[in-house]
């Protein structure tokens, strides 16, 4: 009697033993899964065109190979891995063309980074590049602690590390740089 009681004991123990085993199993295999999936983005696009308008006005268009939304993680953001193309327009129809071969737009701070090979082109033949820029959407803001080079239509450049600039090269600040510039007298 003592013997069938060991062994139902010991049945019982170990059932029990692989019961919470396989159950941990499944749950690690849950939360590894988890884990995974959480980062995958929430919505995909190829072959983008977005136009933003504003009072009936298109404001600016952006275009992009492929686009990645990652708005279901706590700091969302927006990722074109393939880059992007954004024409922005004035109140009086003139153009400035942003160009990148990668971009990362924050949702929170409102910050775009656009990386690898950036140039900025303005209908009146204001140019500048760099390897990668910073956007503050709010601000309407760009700026950039890399080494830029800003060219004119008249044939002057400046060129240096660090600078930031409105969006209508109105306002520009740089940090060190060198160049020549002709200036209107």
């Amino acid at each position: 009697m003592k013997k069938t009681r060991n062994r139902i004991f010991n049945i019982v123990t170990v059932s029990i033993i692989v019961a919470i085993f396989f159950s941990c199993e499944g749950s690690l295999k849950d939360v590894q899964k988890f884990n995974r999936s959480s980062f995958l983005p929430s919505g995909e696009a190829d072959s983008i065109n977005l136009k933003y308008t504003d009072s009936g006005k298109i404001k600016s268009i952006l275009r992009s190979k492929r686009m990645l939304d990652y708005s279901n993680i706590e700091n969302a953001f927006t990722e074109f891995p393939e880059g992007v193309v954004v024409t922005m327009f004035d109140d009086k129809g003139k153009t400035t063309i942003i160009e990148s071969n990668y971009a990362i737009s924050y949702k929170k701070t409102e910050i775009i980074d656009l990386q690898g090979d950036v140039t900025i082109t303005s209908s009146d033949g204001k140019k500048l590049e760099t390897s990668q820029l910073y956007f503050d959407q709010k601000n309407e803001w760009f700026f950039t602690e890399k080494h830029f080079k800003y060219t004119d239509n008249e044939g002057g450049f400046l060129q240096g590390p660090g600078v930031d600039f409105s969006k209508d090269f109105k306002i520009f600040n740089m940090q060190t740089s060198s160049g020549e510039i002709n200036s209107a007298e």
